[in-house]
């Protein structure tokens, strides 16, 4: 009789967290301010309101945006916190930055509330390669976050990962 193939990585007590599953649905927008300055450059208060007012906010519903300015002008604090406040009611998150920024903050936020006491004492594998844009400071904090948590941890996937902490006994 033959020896029977045996799915090691299926029967372990080996736990994957996905940051990818994490993710949130929703547009990620950007918004350049630049198109609302004068001459590209000046930023004048009165036709700066103005595009604000006229603007179609609608398009942003539900969406995770970033405000920049792709010119070189000095742009005022107040005018970001204007077009904020213009968001606010309509889209999940904004912010100054760029879409980058954007994803790390949205992840920044959901590790910070994630319950990770599932994990305790646990081997766990941290799911590398995906196909959504997640951050690489998302995985440093929820590795940060696990240490004290699991008994090992270890990034990429069962059948391939590397070890990257073992929790001494």
């Amino acid at each position: 009789m033959k020896d029977k193939i045996v799915n090691r990585v299926a029967s372990s007590k080996l736990v994957t967290l996905d940051l990818e599953e994490l993710y949130p649905d929703g547009p990620r927008l950007a918004i350049d301010i630049s198109n609302w300055l004068l001459e590209g450059v000046v930023l004048h208060e009165k036709d700066f309101r103005e595009h604000l007012v006229n603007n179609d906010w609608s398009q942003y519903k539900n969406a995770y945006v970033a405000l920049h300015c792709s010119a070189d002008a000095i742009i005022p604090g107040w005018a970001y916190m204007l077009v904020s406040l213009q968001l606010t009611p309509i889209a999940r998150m904004v912010i100054v930055g760029t879409i980058n920024d954007l994803e790390t903050l949205i992840f920044s936020e959901i590790i910070a509330q994630m319950d990770l006491s599932v994990y305790k004492d646990k081997p766990v594998i941290i799911k590398g390669c995906g196909h959504k844009p997640v951050p690489e400071n998302a995985f440093v904090w929820l590795a940060q976050k696990l240490r004290p948590i699991a008994k090992s941890i270890m990034y990429g996937e069962a059948c391939s990962s590397v070890p990257l902490y073992k929790k001494s006994k």
